[in-house]
C-alpha cells in the first residue's frame, strides 16, 4: 500500500458512533452553522416517506442537529412528492429549480438543483431508496465537518448486504464500484485508493467547496465529486465514516451496465496525463475491528507477436 494512502486511511477514517446527535447539535449551536440534508428521489415511494420522518423526529424535533430536509423529485411516477411532504419534507420538483438552465435527467441534476434550493452551511446527501435507514447516518456524516475544520467532505463506508435467490447475503453489492470505480481509481487517481465505498450515496460536504466542482448529471456524479474535490482541495480535506449496515433496493446487470457506462465516461473526462497506471488495486475486508486493506499486483505482462518471434528466430538462425 502506498505510505500516503495508509496514512490518509489511519487520519481521515472515522466510525459514525464517535459522536452523538446532542454533542453534535451542541458544536452547531455554538459555531453559528446551519445543516440541509437533501434527497434525491425519483419513484421512492415506498421509503422516502420513512427516512424523511426518521430525520425529522431525531435530528429536527427531539435534537436540533439539522435545520431543513428537502426532497429533490426528478419527475417521479408515483408518490414520491406527496408522501415526502406528508412525512415533513420540503419538495421540489427538478423542472422548477433554475428553470433557466433546463432539466437534465439523472441523479447527479437532482444533487446540483438541491444544492441550489438548500442553504445550509454544510449540506447531506442522503439516497431515498434506504431500507431501515438510521438517522445516526447523519450524525456520522457531519461529524467530521462539525468537530475539524479542515475537512470538507465525506464519504460513507458500510457493508451493503446482497439480496439473491438463496437469502440475503452479509456482504457484497457494490458490484460497479468493484469492477469499475475501484479499478479506475486505484489506476489513474491512487491518492484515492483509501475510499471504501467510493459510489456511495450518503456524503457531506461544505457549501463554501460543493459550489466549486461541477455536477455530472447523471450516475457519474459522486466519482466525478470525489476526484474533482480532492483536486480542488486536496486528499487530506476528504475523509470516510463507517456507517455499519446499508440496506437498498438492487438493480439488475443492465441497469448497472448503464451505471457503470456514465461513470467510464465520467472518469475519462477526467484522466489525467497520459502515462501507465498504476499496478496496485486496493480492496477491502470487513474485519472484527473495521475494515482491513488488502493489497493486490494487477500489473500485466504483454507479449510480442507471435510471427515477430519466428521472424526473429528465423534471421538468427
Amino acid at each position: 500500500m502506498r505510505p500516503d494512502v495508509h496514512r490518509w486511511l489511519r487520519r481521515r477514517t472515522y466510525t459514525a458512533t464517535a459522536w452523538t446527535a446532542v454533542d453534535l447539535a451542541e458544536a452547531r449551536r455554538s459555531q453559528g452553522t446551519t445543516v440541509s440534508v437533501v434527497l434525491p428521489a425519483l419513484d421512492e415511494e415506498p421509503t422516502v416517506g420513512a427516512i424523511v420522518r426518521a430525520i425529522r423526529e431525531a435530528l429536527v424535533h427531539d435534537t436540533p442537529l439539522v435545520d431543513e430536509v428537502v426532497v429533490v423529485d426528478s419527475g417521479s411516477s408515483d408518490r414520491t412528492a406527496a408522501v415526502a411532504a406528508a412525512a415533513g419534507a420540503t419538495v421540489v420538483d427538478t423542472a422548477s429549480v433554475l428553470p433557466a438552465h433546463g432539466r437534465v435527467p439523472g441523479k447527479g441534476e437532482a444533487l446540483w438543483k438541491g444544492l441550489h434550493a438548500t442553504g445550509g452551511d454544510l449540506v447531506v446527501f442522503v439516497d431515498a431508496d434506504l431500507v431501515g435507514f438510521d438517522p445516526q447516518f447523519v450524525v456520522g456524516l457531519l461529524g467530521p465537518l462539525l468537530t475539524d475544520p479542515a475537512i470538507g467532505y465525506v464519504k460513507a463506508l458500510y457493508d451493503r448486504p446482497l439480496t439473491t435467490a438463496e437469502g440475503i447475503v452479509p456482504s457484497g453489492g457494490g458490484r460497479v464500484t468493484e469492477l469499475l470505480a475501484r479499478p479506475l481509481l486505484n489506476a489513474w487517481w491512487p491518492q484515492l485508493a483509501g475510499f471504501v465505498q467510493p459510489l456511495s450515496g450518503e456524503y457531506a460536504g461544505r457549501r463554501e467547496l460543493l459550489e466549486q466542482v461541477p455536477f455530472v448529471s447523471g450516475y457519474g456524479v459522486e466519482f466525478g465529486l470525489l476526484v474533482d474535490l480532492a483536486g480542488r482541495a486536496g486528499v487530506d480535506a476528504l475523509a470516510q465514516v463507517d456507517l455499519g449496515t446499508r440496506r437498498h433496493s438492487h438493480q439488475s446487470d443492465a441497469a448497472l451496465g448503464r451505471m457503470a457506462g456514465q461513470i467510464l465516461q465520467t472518469a475519462l473526462a477526467r484522466r489525467p496525463a497520459p502515462g501507465p497506471p498504476d499496478p496496485e488495486l486496493l480492496q477491502f475486508l470487513r474485519t472484527a475491528d473495521g475494515v482491513e486493506a488488502v493489497s493486490w499486483d494487477v500489473s500485466v505482462t504483454e507479449r510480442p507477436p507471435m510471427g515477430s518471434v519466428r521472424a526473429g528466430g528465423r534471421s538468427r538462425s
